[in-house]
């Protein structure tokens, strides 16, 4: 054991100097920074700062222009936010993910011959979170009006040059979207053609999506001139999608394809504002969403860390990478177990596995010499003077205690079906992010999704309906904390980040892809924290990715979600020593040459009195700052 620790450590020294020039330049702002994943998107949030918008206005503007260009998400989506405001010195967590409609049950899904709720089409949507979402941010911590702010995107609905990216899903789905009448007319103007999508660079329109955003405007023009103030009125813009003529229409189109969302599913929903997760790291506060969401895993991978000094093994050296495949697998074992809607029973242990102290147990189980494929829930309940109610569920689900008496093995082997492009595909289902910041304080950290391509569309109104009823399982023993139920919201992937330190925003980062966004927003904080990166250097910087977790997305059979235990993604450019140590610890390795994530975030230099911008190199991420 210590020959192979010694051998890590002198193969550790290949670590990159970090005052490599990066593929896009750092951002610089003093007043304001914009960042998300469009180029027009990020437009939007400038242009709403210009005018003398708040960080909440330009983040809202950002966000609902991206729904508007089909920024892998639309406006039937959910949004997940984190706020700090500097009034009250607090960060504030909103949950605007949309619910299981009447109907959503196991039985009924069961009984279509489902093993998960379906992947696409109207059954696989949850009501939609966005405007909600949208309407409450900006009434609550905005300064502007509902029609300032949705302005760009209006404008874009009305026919902006689609980017060859967008265009190009729509024609390569178009054969699944076609099976959507109100899609169908939306997504192809060439209908009969060879090309039936829009071509790069062309005009494209959306009318009925324009008259919906109208319709909300209009209703908040109308409270205004009878004496509601800003507030009131940006509520009756939302009350209009969720209890007027857009959400009559908007039930009607999702019931006609085969929907399950009736009026008062979309009358009964509303955002919740609530107090986000955190832990410490090293004296910097990490502020994640709850456990409907997987920000915690991130919580929990860091304390687990928090046992090594990472540092001194050198950035993705053979033990650096090592340790951190087994510190996100033990945490992901833990998220795909005991992870859900804390708003509906049973209660999710997440005292117990937020405690360091049980930390310091899972980063005992880990092995130096090789990978364990044998990774299983742990037990948190003692960690909060309970007794675990569910340790039969996990012996049924297929689970042994191991030798430790710390960790739920698995008691046989279970292979993944997927091939790996299924399996990475859906690893890496994307959406977008939005980061926002200005000089008065605000912070703003999106991660927003829902309604991507191919997306069904409710009715007349252009708004792309939910996948998001995917993330739910229908059978207790693979979670008994997120079985599907009316009114309940999924676990999800979507995760914002917010880190403040000495009492001040210290990052504000986001990323997509699924189950990487928070392996991938854990290495980014990590590259900053630990090895001093800059922040655009962190959002290039190259990632490893744990496949040895239960899918969130995708697939049909249990089996295809089951881990891929020693899977894991590399970056093209890793050492050929590095890969030769890594096969002998037992690690299946595939590669990509970008392997960051598409990562946006934010770094406040209150030395200088400045903002620092990263804006991913994936694609089409950008920032604007001044």
């Amino acid at each position: 054991m210590k020959k192979l620790l010694l051998s890590l450590v002198f193969i550790s020294c290949f670590s990159p100097c970090f005052s490599q020039q990066t593929q896009k330049p750092p951002l610089h702002g003093k007043n304001w920074m914009a960042i998300t994943g469009k180029p027009l998107a990020a437009e939007a949030g400038a242009m709403i700062f210009q005018k003398g918008g708040n960080a909440v206005d330009a983040a809202c503007a950002m966000l609902a222009a991206t729904c508007t260009m089909w920024d892998v998400l639309s406006w039937g989506g959910e949004t997940q936010a984190l706020l700090y405001n500097p009034k009250t010195k607090k960060v504030i967590a909103i949950n605007a993910l949309g619910v299981a409609p009447t109907g959503a049950t196991p039985e009924f899904f069961k009984s279509k011959g489902f093993n998960f709720p379906p992947e696409y089409g109207p059954l696989a949507a949850v009501t939609p979170g966005t405007p909600g979402g949208l309407c409450y941010m900006l009434a609550n911590y905005g300064t502007m009006t509902l029609e300032q702010v949705l302005a760009p995107a209006m404008q874009l609905a009305a026919g902006y040059p689609i980017e060859a990216q967008t265009a190009n899903s729509f024609e390569k789905e178009k054969e699944r979207i076609k099976q959507w009448p109100y899609s169908k007319k939306v997504f192809f103007p060439h209908l009969g053609e060879k090309r039936e999508a829009p071509e790069a660079g062309e005009i494209f329109v959306q009318k009925e999506l324009l008259q919906t955003l109208t319709k909300m405007v209009e209703a908040e023009r109308a409270a205004r001139k009878k004496g509601h103030s800003r507030k009131e009125a940006i509520m009756a813009a939302n009350d209009r999608f969720y209890k007027g003529d857009i959400a009559r229409e908007f039930a009607r189109g999702s019931q006609e394809q085969g929907g399950l969302i009736t009026t008062q599913d979309l009358a009964n929903w509303k955002p919740v504002e609530e107090e986000p997760m955190k832990t410490s790291y090293k004296g910097i506060d990490v502020y994640k969403l709850q456990q409907w969401t997987q920000g915690p895993m991130l919580l929990q991978a860091l304390n687990i860390l928090e046992n090594f000094d990472l540092k001194s093994m050198g950035y993705n050296s053979i033990q650096y990478i090592h340790t951190l495949y087994q510190a996100m697998s033990l945490a992901f074992a833990d998220r795909d177990f005991y992870y859900g809607d804390p708003s509906f029973t049973p209660e999710e242990p997440m005292k117990g596995l937020l405690s360091k102290d049980y930390a310091k147990q899972r980063a005992a189980l880990i092995r130096f010499d090789k990978n364990n494929p044998a990774i299983g829930p742990g037990d948190p309940y003692p960690f909060e003077g309970k007794k675990n109610p569910y340790v039969e569920l996990l012996k049924n689900r297929g689970y042994e205690m191991d030798t430790s008496g710390r960790n739920f093995a698995p008691a046989h082997d279970v292979r993944n079906s997927l091939g790996l492009n299924d399996y990475q595909h859906s690893l890496w289902l994307g959406t977008t992010s939005v980061e926002a910041a200005d000089k008065e304080g605000w912070v703003v950290s999106i991660t927003p999704s829902g309604g991507w391509n191919p997306a069904c569309i409710a009715g007349n109104t252009g708004v792309g309906m939910s996948q998001r009823m995917q993330s739910f399982v229908l059978d207790s023993t693979l979670n008994p904390f997120n079985v599907v139920h009316p009114g309940k919201r999924p676990r999800v992937t979507l995760t914002p980040s917010l880190a403040m330190k000495d009492g001040k925003p210290f990052l504000a980062f986001a990323v997509q892809g699924g189950d990487t966004q928070d392996q991938n927003l854990l290495q980014f904080f990590l590259n900053i924290v630990e090895f001093g990166m800059t922040v655009q250097q962190a959002t290039e910087a190259a990632n490893i990715n744990t496949n040895q977790l239960w899918l969130s997305l995708g697939g049909e059979k249990t089996s295809d979600r089951t881990p891929r235990p020693g899977s894991i993604l590399l970056n093209s450019k890793t050492p050929e020593p590095v890969r030769e140590a890594l096969k002998k610890m037992g690690y299946t390795l595939s590669f990509t040459d970008r392997s960051s994530g598409p990562i946006n975030a934010i770094y406040f230099d209150w030395k200088h009195g400045s903002f620092w911008g990263g804006s991913s190199n994936h694609g089409e991420d950008y920032g604007i700052g001044w």
